[in-house]
């Protein structure tokens, strides 16, 4: 009765600081992802560790602002451009006899022509009140602050952390700390990996809608890049954007190139650049692949798509070890 008691208020209290577990957890695995840099970095320069930890912080910063100054203003001229040059565009698409025939009968351009001209207006919409986004600013720069704290902290002493719990695990240590190796790795291998990957992305479509003459091909290199960070749906959901920027030059001949580009692109990606990049698959089961991803997006959004993964490696790793710590429990057992 004690010890159900004593589960149940364990659970209150994990239900009750919710939001600080989840933030721990963010901080975790942006720590285990960034360990090999700072560890890499370490080795080779004299330099106090915490001061290692603050310049990749520093350069981290400024890539991210780098891409928010190029990325937002080419996307808010592609609307704007988008939006006034509809209806010449659906003149373009009526030149067409095929789509000419259904467009007549169930009037596509006329309703594509009034979505475009009222976007800027609906996207001005979707982003919220001013309080709205203000509240929510404030909120994620406090999470933010907090996050990046905690990684600081485990960058810089996580190891003593580590050989501490450790320690208290009497004759497992050993076997403790072959799958603390383990789940570094893997969740390392992932995350690296996977920026890796999303940099081929970026670099491929900058190059491919160059020769295209798309304009802001950078920007939309970016953010190609950006959703293909996405497990499953990030790749389709950047080319879907992508695909609409082609509309405006060259149509439909861009629009066509992308679409072939992209798909021999994802399988390029999957069956070469993937398993060089990782050297080694998580072997994650795919319908857990597919769970984690969904379960990740809902707590955490994009975070929580990005980091389920990883998370799901590390737990098949946990458990891998404990049902085979068990099996020989039992087969020793049986002798």
């Amino acid at each position: 009765m004690l010890i159900v008691v004593a589960c149940a208020l364990v659970l209150y209290l994990a239900w009750r600081v919710l939001a600080v577990i989840r933030l721990a957890g963010i901080s975790l695995f942006l720590a285990l992802a960034l360990l090999p840099i700072v560890d890499a970095i370490d080795r080779r320069r004299r330099l106090p560790r915490g001061l290692i930890i603050l310049l990749l912080y520093v350069v981290l910063a400024a890539t991210v602002a780098i891409i928010g100054d190029v990325v937002v203003p080419s996307m808010a001229r592609e609307v704007g451009e988008l939006s006034r040059n509809a209806p010449r565009y659906a003149r373009e698409l009526r030149g067409n006899a095929t789509f000419r025939h259904y467009d007549n009968r169930y009037h596509i351009s006329t309703k594509l022509v009034q979505d475009a001209r009222h976007l800027p207006e609906n996207l001005a919409h979707l982003a919220g009140s001013l309080k709205h986004v203000t509240v929510q600013a404030f909120s994620f720069v406090g999470q933010l602050v907090t996050v990046l704290a905690l990684t600081f902290l485990l960058l810089l002493h996580g190891r003593e952390y580590v050989e501490m719990a450790l320690s208290l695990t009497g004759a497992g240590e050993e076997r403790y700390r072959r799958m603390v190796r383990e789940i570094n790795a893997a969740v390392a291998n992932y995350m690296l990996g996977n920026l890796a990957i999303s940099g081929l992305a970026t670099l491929a479509t900058w190059l491919v809608l160059s020769i295209l003459g798309v304009p802001y091909a950078l920007a939309l290199g970016f953010v190609v890049g950006f959703f293909d960070l996405i497990p499953l749906v990030g790749a389709t959901l950047g080319a879907i954007v992508v695909a609409l920027a082609t509309v405006t030059v060259h149509f439909p001949v861009a629009t066509i190139v992308w679409i072939v580009f992209i798909v021999l692109w994802q399988r390029f990606a999957d069956y070469v650049v993937q398993p060089l990049v990782y050297r080694r698959a998580l072997h994650v089961n795919p319908l857990v692949t597919i769970l984690a991803v969904l379960a990740g997006a809902d707590l955490l959004g994009i975070l929580g798509a990005l980091i389920a993964i990883p998370i799901a490696a590390a737990i098949q790793i946990v458990l891998h070890e404990w049902w085979t710590t068990r099996s020989a429990r039992h087969t020793a057992a049986a002798r």
